[in-house]
């Protein structure tokens, strides 16, 4: 896919499709008005007889017979004092899926030159590259049936009012495209069936982005290692599965001897939910509890697609949950790499039994900051719902700073607290402390749990249980947080 950036008006420039918009208020966007003109008032009419609206999100292809543009795609922007980078992404998305389902081959969008109230050619031209790449995923076809078509869409544009913005804008599209590329690989290991994407696969993955990236090396830690370094709390969750559990190991280098960001993703490829078993309606979609980790992954790739001049370490803890004789039992104690004994009151809360060791391990790469990626909590889904995902941390500056990455990426999170109240509701009468301690405030408390292995650490937690995939119709992996994460990187300093 080529994506670029182009100036002139959108009467001239030669394209399959030119993207264009129209206000609720009838009010046609600067693109749009020189459009009509050049097509004889032709939107101008349809505006007035109904035909063409301006309600957000609605699309309407015209198709021109002279002139260099062979079709016109209207879609509809909204409130004009209300557009801004929400409202700009929707339209994105909207109208990249009308292009490609026409089959034009390339296409170029005039919505770039629209004042979007929040944001700059920069974003404006990253938003459109994950735009498109969002818009143009397939979910990997293991049907017998034939394939579908891939779009005949070839290449991409943005169009910017000035020529001294097109520098900006190419940079935005091309760290769009690097995200996308990582956000497209999240979700291609997200919707995997569990019998295909196991640990074992994910260590493949691992090693193949280590072949495909000289900036990336990757190491997996097997089972008799992560014995030898006592991750007890991490191999309790393994114990009942035949599937060996892999600490996966990638390190992305780009800024010399820079102490690290270590991004650790929660790798559960199957949940059951152990001997505290699951309820069967919706257990299939527990091959999303790899989604944390699956993000770690679309980082890596986006890094090295970007050349982020950072490093980073992703720590990627990968197993199975499953009941059988040997499998952990609601009341069995463990001990941590930390040392620290822990009281297993439900097999169902695991994803923090294998954090906490993954936590411990992220020690020794000396990491400026520690970010840990989860499909945590269903506390967190009934909080937040499928809108917004949850932060918690011990560091108030790196709180921000991911909130306000959300902010700019358009994927937002809110912060919760980690009062020391919701930190008394983990003791237990036998080890240091329980891993569960019920409903109540259970995205938070388990954040605190995790949070006992991170003393040291500017370290923060963003719990995707909400947000990683969709349910119903739609199931499938929805890519986030990657663009929240990259955000976040490509911001620090």
């Amino acid at each position: 896919m080529r994506l670029y950036s182009v100036s002139g008006s959108a009467a001239r420039q030669r394209t399959d499709c030119a993207i264009v918009g129209l206000y609720e208020s009838g009010s046609l966007s600067a693109a749009a008005a020189q459009v009509d003109a050049a097509l004889g008032g032709r939107l101008t009419r349809l505006v007035k007889s109904g035909d063409l609206r301006g309600k957000t999100g609605e699309t309407s292809m015209l198709d021109v017979e002279t002139g260099p543009v062979n079709r016109v795609l209207v879609v509809g922007l909204g409130k004009k004092d209300g557009f801004k980078r929400k409202q700009y992404k929707k339209a994105l998305q909207v109208a990249v899926a009308a292009v490609a389902k026409c089959g034009a081959r390339d296409a170029v969008s005039y919505l770039s030159q629209e004042p979007v109230g929040d944001t700059d050619a920069y974003y404006r031209g990253r938003l459109a590259a994950e735009a498109v790449g969002h818009a143009l995923y397939r979910v990997p076809a293991i049907r017998s049936s034939r394939k579908p078509p891939e779009p005949a869409l070839r290449s991409f544009a943005v169009a910017v009012t000035e020529r001294d913005q097109k520098k900006d804008a190419e940079r935005g599209l091309e760290h769009g495209r690097g995200i996308a590329a990582g956000a497209s690989l999240t979700r291609d290991l997200a919707n995997l069936p569990a019998n295909v994407c196991t640990p074992s696969h994910l260590a493949r993955t691992a090693r193949d982005l280590a072949r495909e990236y000289r900036s990336v090396r990757t190491q997996v830690v097997d089972e008799p290692e992560l014995r030898r370094l006592k991750m007890g709390s991490f191999l309790s969750v393994t114990a009942g599965t035949d599937e060996p559990a892999k600490l996966i190991v990638m390190r992305y280098q780009g800024a010399g001897k820079q102490a690290p960001v270590v991004l650790v993703g929660k790798g559960v490829t199957f949940d059951s939910g152990g001997i505290s078993l699951k309820q069967p309606v919706g257990m299939d979609e527990m091959k999303f509890d790899m989604t944390g980790a699956a993000s770690v992954f679309g980082c890596i790739k986006a890094a090295a697609e970007i050349g982020l001049p950072l490093n980073l370490v992703g720590l990627v803890p990968a197993c199975e949950n499953m009941p059988s004789g040997r499998a952990t039992k609601p009341g069995d104690i463990v001990r941590s790499m930390s040392g620290q004994t822990i009281e297993v009151i439900n097999t169902d809360a695991e994803g923090r039994l294998i954090l906490c060791d993954a936590l411990t391990y992220a020690r020794r790469f000396k990491p400026a900051v520690v970010v840990d990626i989860a499909t945590l909590t269903g506390a967190c889904v009934i909080a937040l719902g499928a809108h917004l995902s949850a932060v918690m941390s011990n560091d108030d500056e790196l709180a921000a700073e991911i909130e306000e990455a959300g902010r700019r990426a358009e994927e937002r999170a809110w912060r919760m607290p980690m009062a020391e109240e919701y930190h008394e509701q983990l003791k237990s009468n036998f080890a240091d402390f329980t891993n569960s301690c019920g409903r109540e405030g259970g995205a938070i408390t388990a954040a605190c749990f995790l949070a006992k292995f991170t003393d040291g650490m500017r370290w923060a937690h963003v719990d995707i249980a909400g947000t990683a995939y969709l349910t119903g119709a739609q199931k499938g992996s929805t890519g986030r947080p990657v663009p929240l994460l990259m955000d976040f990187l490509l911001n620090r300093r």
